[in-house]
């Protein structure tokens, strides 16, 4: 006998995850968006990440934005764990990453980060008041280059899930300048003319 009552609450869970996933589409164009018109800036980079969750055992990749001011980063970021993995889910927040030492081009700095958490197929699980809607605060340490091109390995706790990951990946800051100052774009050339 098929359970109506069932059906329903797996038909209004579909229903609950497709508007999550409309949610989710508008905060990443709301991102895009943002980052579009911060490309040129000096203080801005962009980057993708690929994850390792220790507890869950699960892969997923990662897209991040960062605007840099006098050594603090607001880093907004996205992230997914697909399905083949035995937690599936997703997250939408930002980091504020704070530097605290330096050496050569190296840079160790410190992560704290707030996110919400979709967890696509919280049905499954066996824990008590599992929910599709979580957030979630990070904390953690990062190492990454001081160049135009900035490779990056993050380790991360997650207070509300008991859980530490790590994040290995790169982020590219537009309109870099190298480390004696010059810009990496081509300059223009002045006219010896109207050299005074």
């Amino acid at each position: 006998m098929i359970n109506v009552k069932q059906n329903y609450k797996i038909f209004t869970f579909v229903l609950n995850l497709k508007q999550k996933f409309q949610y989710l589409f508008i905060f990443v164009c709301y991102f895009l968006m943002l980052t579009a018109q911060n490309l040129y800036s000096q203080n801005f980079g962009l980057g993708a990440e690929a994850i390792y969750n220790f507890q869950t055992r699960s892969f997923g990749p990662g897209l991040r934005g960062e605007f840099i001011k006098n050594g603090i980063s607001i880093v907004p970021q996205i992230s997914y764990y697909p399905s083949f993995n035995k937690v599936s889910e997703f997250f939408a927040g930002a980091s504020l990453h704070i530097n605290i030492l330096s050496y050569g081009t190296y840079m160790l700095y410190a992560i704290l980060h707030g996110s919400y958490n979709g967890w696509i197929n919280y049905m499954s699980s066996p824990m008590e008041n599992a929910k599709f809607s979580n957030w979630d605060l990070d904390g953690g340490l990062g190492i990454r280059t001081s160049k135009c091109i900035r490779p990056f390995i993050e380790f991360r706790y997650n207070v509300k899930w008991r859980e530490t990951n790590i994040r290995l990946g790169c982020v590219y800051i537009f309109n870099c300048k190298d480390k004696g100052g010059k810009s990496r774009k081509k300059k223009a050339v002045s006219c010896p003319a109207y050299k005074q």
